[in-house]
């Protein structure tokens, strides 16, 4: 698999998933990347786009990362979902640590093509690094001025992290 992208619309778009599968570079137009059924992702100045996990039964945001060219493709190529690590400008296979790997049951683009959405059947007890099965297990309250603290919300630990993560994994995400 070969995976070269250049930011942007305007610049050369070429996701090679396999040699039988290619999503060739094509017109860039507004039209094309909003109505179009051709997939032009739209990477930032970083190679990224943003992706965001939802369980495929309950709708629930699991998490959100980033994507780059590589991974989207692995994505789409392995049904299993893959990322791109800012922190450790590396690729990584979601549960490579862990086991608890994200099984892509259907992947969308947002109307501008620079987000994506997968809905996934989230295997193992949870999809955050922290224990959690969300990363999103606070919430502010409304309608407060001034300082605002956080509240939990299903935050219970799904998982021991520190049993599931090497000591190595300094900032573990699989």
């Amino acid at each position: 698999m070969d995976a070269r992208v250049k930011p942007g619309h305007d610049d050369e778009i070429e996701l090679r998933l396999s040699a039988n599968a290619r999503v060739p570079s094509m017109s860039t137009s507004t039209h094309d990347i909003e109505e179009g059924l051709a997939l032009l992702p739209k990477f930032d100045a970083n190679g990224l786009v943003t992706a965001v996990a939802t369980d495929v039964a309950s709708g629930d945001v699991l998490m959100v990362a980033h994507m780059n060219a590589e991974a989207l493709a692995k994505t789409i190529e392995t049904g299993e979902a893959w990322y791109f690590s800012r922190s450790r400008k590396k690729l990584w296979k979601k549960g490579e640590s862990s086991g608890h790997v994200q099984r892509v049951r259907e992947l969308r683009v947002d109307c501008d093509q620079d987000a994506v959405w997968i809905k996934v059947e989230q295997l193992g007890p949870g999809a955050c690094h922290t224990g959690r099965r969300s990363c999103f297990y606070r919430a502010a309250p409304l309608g407060q001025t001034g300082s605002v603290a956080l509240e939990f919300r299903n935050a219970d630990k799904t998982f021991d992290p520190n049993a599931v993560y090497s000591a190595s994994d300094k900032k573990p995400r699989g």
